[in-house]
């Protein structure tokens, strides 16, 4: 059965609209973080997004309507300095009545975890996702819990205050499949943003807005689909060279050699992979291009790549690093 359900569907604040070649789509930053999130949820079996920017709002909206639109259950964690690790995964609790001890489970189990403002608790809390994130299991008292089949982690952070956060190693963000950013709306967007929230409160008179719901079995069928799509051989080197670029930049030119002081990971590989599938199957195409791999690249590689001072120093930041590389990087 093909599954095609997304190909040209924009959800925006739990309504689905369809959209023809002729119609401008204003908010250019949601739709693509809102298209990068789904790429995301048919990439992996679990996933992770990094949301970093100047739009909180958005960054607790998109979850939100993704998980309506799926009929999965969303949670959202603020994290704070005062944060435990049992906040996040639950804990075990004494029933004096039949004299033993109850798992009382945490927000993290559930289909969309908001992780708010991850950098604002510190790394025994941070690193209470990191089971959950790359075995989707808790263990809690020597007991392993399962998560749900369809689990989705997305992080903000706090890109403004610098007082009271604690920075993500860089091993932990690793493990994030993409960093998206998000940017500031420009004037007529922002207008129409205010008319759009304002005209959903009058309509729904204090109601939430019905969403036609997608069957959860959909994205299942959706990543087998995904999983047989062709990559060529030249495809693959291609990632495999981008890649390696990020390690050994002096091959390429002087310039990456003295921006970059570690390179990617092989998630670095192995996500580039799965996001180019993903982007391949919402065109329509049965097969992976250079052009899907250069759609994603930013966003899988932006968090894995660790700058120099020098870079730092010259302002240069990672998505210029990136597109560098895209330069000098041939497909063969």
């Amino acid at each position: 059965m093909a599954v095609r359900f997304i190909h040209t569907a924009d959800i925006h604040l739990g309504k689905t609209y369809r959209h023809s070649g002729s119609e401008h789509i204003r908010y250019q930053d949601f739709f693509r973080t809102l298209a990068v999130i789904v790429t995301d949820a048919l990439a992996e079996q679990v996933d992770f997004v990094l949301i970093a920017g100047d739009l909180f709002h958005t960054g607790q909206i998109l979850p939100q309507t993704f998980a309506r639109t799926i009929g999965g259950e969303f949670k959202r964690i603020q994290f704070t300095p005062d944060k435990l690790p049992s906040d996040i995964t639950g804990t075990t609790v004494f029933n004096q009545a039949t004299g033993t001890f109850t798992f009382h489970q945490g927000p993290v189990f559930c289909n969309i975890l908001l992780a708010d403002e991850i950098n604002r608790a510190p790394a025994k809390v941070q690193a209470a996702l990191l089971e959950a994130m790359e075995e989707r299991q808790v263990t809690v008292a020597g007991t392993t819990h399962k998560l749900p089949e369809l689990f989705m982690v997305m992080a903000t952070q706090n890109p403004i205050e610098q007082e009271g956060t604690y920075p993500l190693p860089e091993a932990q963000m690793d493990r994030f499949l993409m960093h998206v950013m998000i940017s500031y709306p420009d004037e007529a967007s922002e207008m129409e943003i205010v008319r759009l929230v304002r005209g959903e409160a009058a309509s729904s008179n204090g109601n939430k807005t019905e969403t036609n719901t997608i069957p959860q079995q959909v994205v299942f069928d959706a990543r087998k689909e995904i999983d047989s799509l062709y990559t060529s051989e030249a495809v693959e080197k291609y990632i495999v060279d981008l890649i390696s670029a990020t390690r050994y930049p002096e091959r390429y030119n002087g310039q990456l050699k003295k921006w970059i002081q570690v390179g990617a990971s092989p998630r670095g590989s192995i996500g580039l992979d799965k996001c180019s599938r993903a982007h391949a199957w919402l065109k329509g195409n049965d097969h992976v291009t250079p052009d899907d791999v250069r759609a994603v690249i930013h966003d899988v590689l932006r968090h894995r790549i660790m700058l120099s001072y020098e870079a730092n120093a010259e302002g240069v930041s990672a998505d210029e690093v990136i597109s560098e590389i895209v330069k000098v990087v041939a497909v063969s």
